[in-house]
């Protein structure tokens, strides 16, 4: 049995277009600063009719293979997490492994729990890795997610679409420490019934199970240690973004109960948490793959060794806080050129292209 597991390849895709929260903001007659001072949104990316969920996390699938020195023939475990499924049955992943040819002696199935999915897969893959029953092969997790609301939704400018692929087994990026500190609590603060179009959501109730299950993933993390001390052993610290003031209230919140002054709250905040979310913001909520952008933006660039903690929520609600640890390949951050490459290169819309978009929904 293998004692280090983690990220051995990553791969990232957002689609080929986007509206700014601004225009938005005029199409639907308010104040812009709202959405982007109020909410801290940027940029929504949009999926044009050829860019499905199954397509957009193939691309990051393939991103994360192109960079991966194994063959089809190694993957034993494929997961996705996603709250964006085209079949109440069949799973996403059979579409992936169809495209990418994968059959035979391998785990493939969907995983959902709202925008907990994604790290509900990675985990699944490293304690499957370190149970031993993947012997000699790795697991592909995939967390992809298209956001949309109702038009003229509050969390209309929070939409967004992405996806992130890790490929599980040799800690080349980040290793995953096989501790995490999980929370759930059973309530309905954000959900789809079948055949409902669009999720519902109540957002004050969403914001407190968020707040309340970072206090307990991080109580559980410091077992009464002290948090600025903890805190500090920690380059970045990602956090499940579905807007990035939420994430800053929750932050807020938990540094507020140790009894820290704003000062020191904004300072932490400023240095370990707003630059990870600099992807989240040019991409809006991908759901599953929120905190896994964040987590791909913060491992760049970082020596081996250095520490970055990871706090999954997904609504109804579960969460989970996990740390990871620099491998020698996080350095490079060869990852980080698939998303520059996509933000470049892709087109924004006005709002009458995106009254159009909708349309069509």
């Amino acid at each position: 049995m293998k004692s280090a597991v983690g990220i051995s390849s990553i791969g990232v895709h957002v689609p080929e277009m986007y509206i700014s929260v601004e225009e938005l903001a005029r199409l639907r007659q308010v104040d812009p600063a709202k959405y982007v001072t109020g909410l801290g949104c940027n940029k929504i990316a949009l999926c044009s009719s050829k860019d499905d969920i199954a397509e957009l996390a193939l691309e990051a699938a393939k991103r994360a293979l192109s960079r991966w020195d194994g063959n089809i023939s190694d993957i034993g475990l494929l997961a996705v997490g996603t709250e964006s499924g085209l079949d109440m049955s069949r799973p996403l992943s059979a579409w992936i492994a169809e495209k990418l040819n994968l059959q035979g002696n391998v785990r493939s199935y969907e995983v959902k729990h709202a925008c907990y999915g994604g790290t509900l897969a990675t985990r699944q893959a490293v304690e499957w890795k370190l149970a031993g029953m993947g012997k000699n092969k790795v697991a592909l997790i995939i967390a992809a997610d298209i956001s949309l609301y109702a038009e003229g939704d509050p969390g209309e400018p929070t939409e967004g679409a992405g996806a992130i692929a890790l490929i599980i087994g040799e800690p080349r990026i980040a290793q995953i420490d096989p501790m995490s500190f999980p929370y759930s609590k059973p309530v309905f603060d954000f959900w789809r019934p079948i055949g409902q179009q669009f999720p519902s959501v109540q957002g004050g109730l969403s914001l407190e199970c968020y707040i309340e299950a970072v206090k307990s993933c991080f109580a559980d993390l410091t077992a009464g240690r002290n948090l600025e001390q903890v805190l500090n052993q920690f380059n970045a610290m990602c956090f499940h973004t579905p807007f990035a003031k939420m994430v800053k209230k929750a932050f807020f919140a938990l540094c507020h109960e140790h009894g820290w002054d704003d000062a020191l709250i904004e300072k932490i905040y400023q240095q370990k948490i707003d630059p990870t979310m600099e992807w989240n913001r040019e991409t809006g909520n991908s759901y599953t793959a929120s905190l896994w952008m964040a987590v791909a933006r913060a491992l760049c660039g970082l020596a081996i060794g250095e520490r970055v903690a990871a706090f999954s929520y997904g609504s109804g609600c579960g969460a989970e806080l996990l740390t990871l640890q620099a491998g020698p390949d996080a350095l490079q951050g060869a990852w980080r050129e698939d998303i520059l490459r996509d933000l470049a290169s892709r087109r924004e819309i006005n709002a009458e292209d995106y009254k159009k978009l909708r349309a069509r929904v």
